[in-house]
C-alpha cells in the first residue's frame, strides 16, 4: 500500500485524524478529476481555514513543479473535500498578489516547513481557496 493510501485509510478510520508527520495538523482529503486521464484522485493535503474557505498550498515539498492535484483543479475546479467526517462540495479559486502572499505567510508562520518549501524553489507556490458551494 502506498503512502497516500495509508494516510487516506487512517483519516477515514479516525474521523479525520492521522498520526506520523501529519499528527495534529489540519488535513483534508482533496478529490480531483485527472486533467488528462479523467480519473478521480484523492490527495491528503494540509489546509488553512480562512473565513469559511479551505486554503491549500501547492508546495510539493518545495519541488520545482506543481503537484498533480493543482493541475487537476485548474482543469476541473468543481470538486469536493473530506474534512473530518464531512464531505463538502467546493469550487477551487487560485489566489494572487497580496492576498496570496499574506495567506502563504500565515501558513509559513504556523508551519515553518512551508517557508522552507518556498525557499527551495524558484516558482511561486500557488495558494488555492476551496470555497464551499451550496
Amino acid at each position: 500500500m502506498d503512502w497516500n493510501t495509508q494516510i487516506i485509510e487512517e483519516f477515514r478510520a479516525n474521523e479525520g485524524r492521522v498520526g506520523g508527520p501529519f499528527e495534529g495538523a489540519p488535513l483534508l482529503l482533496l478529490h480531483t478529476t485527472g486533467a488528462r486521464s479523467g480519473k478521480e484522485r484523492v490527495s491528503p493535503v494540509m489546509y488553512l481555514a480562512d473565513d469559511g474557505r479551505y486554503l491549500v498550498f501547492a508546495s510539493k515539498a518545495g519541488a520545482d513543479t506543481n503537484p498533480a492535484w493543482y493541475h487537476n483543479l485548474k482543469a476541473h475546479p468543481e470538486t469536493k473535500v473530506e474534512i473530518g467526517t464531512e464531505t463538502v462540495q467546493v469550487r477551487a479559486e487560485e489566489l494572487h498578489g497580496e492576498e496570496r502572499d499574506r495567506l502563504y505567510e500565515r501558513q509559513a508562520t504556523l508551519y515553518p516547513g512551508f517557508r522552507e518549501y518556498q525557499e527551495k524553489t524558484s516558482r511561486v507556490i500557488p495558494v488555492v481557496a476551496l470555497v464551499p458551494v451550496p
